[in-house]
């Protein structure tokens, strides 16, 4: 007689053996312990006694048989592990502090921009141009429809390709100031999970980890570059340099390890620098450098067999390189250009001088900060440029990195390493400023391909910025481990846990040395009928930022326009801008006529000059025609 299942092998470990006296052996390898022996070749089956001669009567106190998951539990399982791993965790948080951090930038992001209706306007104009240009015509993409006559227009600053993808949704105006808000968070987001993994990686703990990814995010200086999107989009830079080190196997805390090398995470690692150079050069020259520098430290390694790189690694590594140097001469090519077209583009010494932060200028904060902005106003109005020369990257976030250089869980060398290269990055962020009138710093470096173009040292603030997360976290998580050697094999009692939560108030202290009280001013909508004007056209006046409002209101349907502002001003449009100053004397109508201006727009409530305005133009060959707010004159070719 047989039970009506076969026994599991615990079924057999929990079944009591009859004498072996009865001519029953022990259970050998192949045999009993075999999970398929319940019913062998003979047709014995396991639910009858060891004497053959009845049912098991202990089966009824073994454990029910384990039914195999089905499809829909075993996809629940994967996506529970998915959704509770630490990455996960960690960018939704990312997320969900960026949209906290930016407020109210999520809650009204069709009609607001952040900071000011200087830069975010221009940068949500390249963001729709991109787009437009590979839908429209791609061979245009260097060449965009404001700046006019002027070519490679798109290359007076940064081009931030690689958001394209996003400039291919949504078209318009309120389009274009949704894709910069959503951007904008976004970035903050990156800045925050880059961070935090290559903090990680290098072996802090996930407090440690997050706060230097909040240090990185939220350093207060940040705030004064919040109206540049292309320097807030930093995120890659961290990211990459997370992939490049777990593909190597390598951490702060134990060195590099060939067992732990990932030839697919290097690989990647390189895919994301490539992208953070197509967002830009302003910061993107100084990681290329870095990269190189790690490139050629880590060749010197692996020539003297100090590390064991699998060739698969090499390979990787190679294949992503020429990727990056592929991206970088793709997007070096337009600038190129721009030299060769305008000669008079380049940087020079004195224009470095104007934006070289000094040395108090690392301790005082923009006026966005909610902690410090108030109270440092006096010592930020002595500062020749405070935009660019607030650069306080957090008392809090100095005080932890002071701390790590004696408590931490990096070795002294390492310690020691960190702590110069934030003298480093800090004398070279200090431009002319360093040693020496900044010859032994930025100066120095300013002769190197490509960093001639960049004015703003204070901007290496970044680096130094992420070195003393990396120092601070190392202090945290070096306290972790002093608490976890003092317990030992105890379990940890409320003195353990205490030390945790005191450890989450330094944490506490960074983030809210990061809370901002950024403006959000209200975008200007575009007068009715401005989509349909005939280009080429001058929008008058252009004063201050006027021109780059003008500039987001073209992203409907891009008419081409005289109009533009960006980090250079070639000559010929100087030339416009003084013709259309004079608009509608008879030299200046002549002046745009021969240019191929073909419209002049004033603007109603922006231009109070009733003389201006009510200027008799019969004589000229123009008509004068009033369509709302505009007034708009037509110049016969």
């Amino acid at each position: 007689m047989t039970s009506d299942r076969e026994p599991t092998g615990s079924d057999r470990a929990d079944t009591p053996t009859e004498s072996t006296a009865a001519g029953e052996a022990e259970d050998t390898p192949g045999e009993a312990t075999d999970p398929g022996a319940g019913s062998g070749a003979d047709g014995a089956s396991a639910g009858v006694t060891a004497s053959g001669d009845g049912p098991d009567r202990w089966e009824a106190f073994g454990p029910a048989s384990v039914r195999a998951p089905g499809r829909v539990r075993r996809w629940a399982g994967r996506l529970g592990r998915v959704l509770s791993h630490e990455w996960t965790v960690v960018s939704v948080l990312g997320v969900l502090l960026s949209v906290a951090m930016t407020w109210p930038a999520a809650l009204h992001p069709s009609d607001t921009l952040p900071e000011d209706l200087g830069d975010p306007p221009l940068v949500a104009w390249i963001l729709s141009w991109s787009g437009h240009a590979l839908t429209h015509d791609p061979s245009q993409l260097w060449h965009t429809n404001a700046f006019y006559p002027n070519p490679y227009s798109l290359a007076f600053t940064d081009t931030m390709l690689g958001y394209l993808p996003a400039g291919l949704i949504g078209t318009g105006w309120v389009a274009a100031v949704i894709r910069y808000n959503v951007l904008f968070i976004f970035a903050f987001a990156l800045a925050f999970v880059g961070a935090y993994a290559l903090v990680r990686q290098l072996g802090a703990n996930r407090v440690g980890a997050a706060l230097a990814g909040v240090a990185y995010a939220y350093a207060p200086w940040h705030y004064s570059q919040s109206g540049h999107l292309h320097i807030m989009s930093n995120g890659g830079i961290v990211l990459a340099l997370a992939m490049l080190a777990r593909g190597h196997g390598l951490s702060l805390r134990d060195g590099y390890r060939r067992e732990l090398v990932r030839p697919r995470w290097i690989l990647a690692g390189w895919l994301v620098a490539a992208w953070q150079i197509s967002i830009g050069f302003g910061i993107g020259i100084i990681f290329g450098y870095v990269l190189g520098g790690c490139v050629l430290v880590g060749a010197v390694a692996w020539l003297l067999r100090r590390w064991r790189i699998p060739r698969r690694a090499v390979l990787f590594n190679l294949i992503g390189g020429v990727v990056f140097l592929a991206v970088t001469a793709f997007m070096a090519y337009p600038f190129f250009r721009v030299m060769a077209t305008y000669p008079n583009v380049g940087r020079t010494i004195s224009d470095l001088r104007v934006f070289s932060p000094p040395l108090r200028g690392f301790l005082v904060a923009p006026p966005d900060s909610l902690v410090w902005g108030t109270a440092h106003t006096a010592i930020r109005e002595s500062l020749p440029f405070p935009p660019e020369m607030a650069l306080l990257p957090g008392f809090a976030l100095i005080g932890l990195a002071l701390a790590g250089l004696f408590v931490s869980a990096w070795s002294l060398r390492a310690r020691l390493a960190l702590a110069a290269a934030v003298v480093v990055t800090l004398v070279c962020a200090l431009g002319t400023n360093g040693p020496f009138n900044g010859w032994l710093g930025y100066v120095a470096l300013y002769h190197l391909p490509g960093i001639d173009a960049l004015r703003t040292p204070g901007r290496l603030i970044i680096w130094t910025t992420l070195l003393l997360g990396v120092l601070a976290a190392g202090a945290l998580t070096g306290l972790a481990g002093r608490g976890g050697t003092a317990r030992g094999d105890r379990v940890p009692g409320w003195r353990e846990r205490l030390l945790r939560v005191a450890s989450l108030i330094p944490l506490a202290l960074v983030v809210a040395e990061g809370v901002n009280t950024m403006p959000h001013p209200v975008v200007p909508a575009p007068p009715a009928g401005f989509s349909q004007l005939r280009g080429p056209f001058l929008v008058l006046p252009d004063e201050g930022n006027d021109d780059e409002v003008y500039m987001l209101w073209s992203t409907s349907g891009f008419p081409t326009m005289v109009n533009g502002l960006s980090g250079y001003q070639p000559p010929k449009q100087a030339e416009l801008r003084a013709a259309g100053d004079k608009f509608p004397e008879a030299d200046s109508v002549e002046q745009l006529r021969a240019a191929g201006v073909r419209t002049v727009v004033i603007l109603r409530d922006k231009l109070d000059d009733p003389m201006r305005l009510a200027a008799n133009v019969d004589s000229l060959g123009i008509t004068r025609e009033e369509r709302g707010d505009m007034i708009i004159y037509t110049l016969t070719p």
